[in-house]
Formats: structure tokens, C-alpha cells, sequence
């Protein structure tokens, strides 16, 4: 049993890496993404916009685990960049699908770029049988927090 009463330096703590890594990754991500004029986050929706169908405007937050309201205003501001146009959806009409501008796939592009060649280097760097076991780990640390997220409710 761990002693959950023991003071952790933050350093050895699980969710102080993780963050610490995941924000040197968005910094490096932004300052990549401000020299083609967009961000992180509109990077990650282009990667995740289906090239020929487009991808149902509901879809779209919760591949990164928010609310759909939380990006409406990102999706708004891509509208307006000429990067995405929203269409109905040609069998209900009820539902709007986000489709890629030809300058959408254009910024893509640019971001599927540079998200392989960060994952490039760091394959380069770490050998495989760690990333193995890093992406094990990560799984691991997804079941806990949602079975502490159940806990919760």
C-alpha cells in the first residue's frame, strides 16, 4: 500500500511531468504554428478535418476530450481565415459538417509536417522497446484517471 501522506518532490510526480512535457510540446508547437499564422489548436482541428468528407462539426471537440461549445469560437476564427467552411450534411440536415478550404489543406499540410518531424526525432532519439513501454505506461495512466474520474461522479 502507498502512503499517501508522503511528500512527493514535484519533479517525481506523474501529473507534473506529463504537464511540464505536454506545455514544452505546445510551446514548441505555437512557435511553429505563428510563422504559417495560426495555432496549436487550429493545427490540431485541421489534423483531425477529413480530407474528402469533411468531419461533422460534433465530432470534433471530443477528440480532445472537451465539450463541443469549448471550440466554437476556434472553429469560428477558421471560418473566418478562410481555413474551413461548414456544409450540411447531405444525409441529415440537421447535421453540419467542417470541411477543408483549399488554404485549410494548405495549413494542414504544414502542421501534419511538423507533427512528424517532431515524432521523427524523438524516434530518432528514444529506441523503440522505451517507446513501447512509454506508450504502455501512458495507457496505464489514462485507466486510472478514469477510473478516478468514475470515483468522482
Amino acid at each position: 500500500m502507498i502512503d499517501t501522506k508522503v511528500k512527493l518532490p514535484r519533479e517525481e510526480t506523474i501529473d507534473y511531468n506529463i504537464k511540464t512535457a505536454w506545455h514544452a510540446i505546445a510551446r514548441m508547437y505555437n512557435a511553429e504554428a505563428v510563422k504559417y499564422g495560426i495555432t496549436t489548436s487550429i493545427g490540431y482541428i485541421l489534423l483531425n478535418i477529413d480530407d474528402e468528407e469533411g468531419t461533422p462539426a460534433t465530432k470534433i471537440a471530443p477528440l480532445f476530450g472537451l465539450e463541443a461549445r469549448s471550440i466554437t469560437r476556434t472553429l469560428k476564427k477558421m471560418e473566418e481565415d478562410g481555413l474551413i467552411v461548414r456544409k450540411q450534411d447531405d444525409l441529415d440536415r440537421r447535421y453540419v459538417r467542417i470541411c477543408l478550404t483549399p488554404k485549410g489543406r494548405e495549413k494542414k499540410e504544414v502542421a501534419r509536417r511538423v507533427v512528424r518531424q517532431f515524432n521523427f526525432s524523438v524516434r530518432e532519439r528514444v529506441p523503440a522497446e522505451k517507446l513501447q513501454v512509454f506508450f504502455e505506461v501512458i495507457r496505464m495512466v489514462m485507466q486510472v484517471v478514469d477510473e478516478f474520474s468514475l470515483q468522482s461522479s
